[in-house]
């Protein structure tokens, strides 16, 4: 009787461990599956298309994932930490220690004032507009993508795409850029920077 009841408890001890090593490899291709690049975009309900790019939903989703929020982090973050800048170390930080320069950072935002802005993460340094028309002219739209990439205030550290569609009833039909354009939005970020770092000091 006693042999059989210490052969039930080792049956079951062994059972035991077995679903645990299983549960364990279960848990280890879970967690795998959960690491893809896919599955990663997909939970962390970033706004960008992966479809279309790839290495900047990664980042967002990333960001989103580590702060617990969307771009700007988990508690969001006021229009004052977004453009004051850091007096102690003027040259590359804002209030909110900003990777990126914090006057084109600043230089970027002013200078597009007047567009409705889709996104803006000041940590990657990506400022996205919104869809843009004149009121002389609501047949065409425009939006730009900003991306600011270093903390050093010069062009390499900026680069402006924009794209323009032309209404042709009943769709919006994109226009050809001219990159004329884009460089002339860079050097009025660029000269915007430079007089608020001259303002600065």
């Amino acid at each position: 009787m006693i042999l059989t009841r210490l052969t039930l408890v080792a049956c079951i001890f062994f059972l035991l461990s077995c679903n645990t090593n299983k549960s364990e490899e279960e848990m280890e291709d879970l967690w795998s599956k959960a690491q893809t690049k896919h599955e990663i975009i997909e939970r962390s309900g970033t706004l960008f298309n992966s479809g279309s790019d790839m290495d900047l939903a990664m980042r967002d989703a990333e960001t989103r994932l580590q702060t617990g929020g969307g771009l700007l982090g988990k508690g969001g973050i006021s229009l004052r930490g977004i453009i004051d800048n850091d007096n102690q170390n003027n040259n590359s930080t804002t209030t909110i220690s900003m990777s990126v320069n914090a006057f084109l950072w600043r230089g970027a935002l002013e200078t597009i004032g007047f567009m409705p802005l889709s996104s803006a993460d000041p940590i990657g340094g990506t400022i996205i507009t919104d869809w843009y028309s004149t009121e002389n002219n609501q047949n065409e739209r425009c939006k730009l993508n900003i991306f600011i990439t270093g903390k050093n205030l010069s062009t390499e550290n900026l680069k402006v795409s924009s794209f323009c569609q032309e209404f042709k009833n009943p769709t919006w039909v994109n226009k050809k850029i001219d990159i004329e354009n884009n460089i002339k939005i860079e050097n009025a970020i660029l000269n915007k920077a430079k007089k608020l770092k001259l303002q600065s000091s």
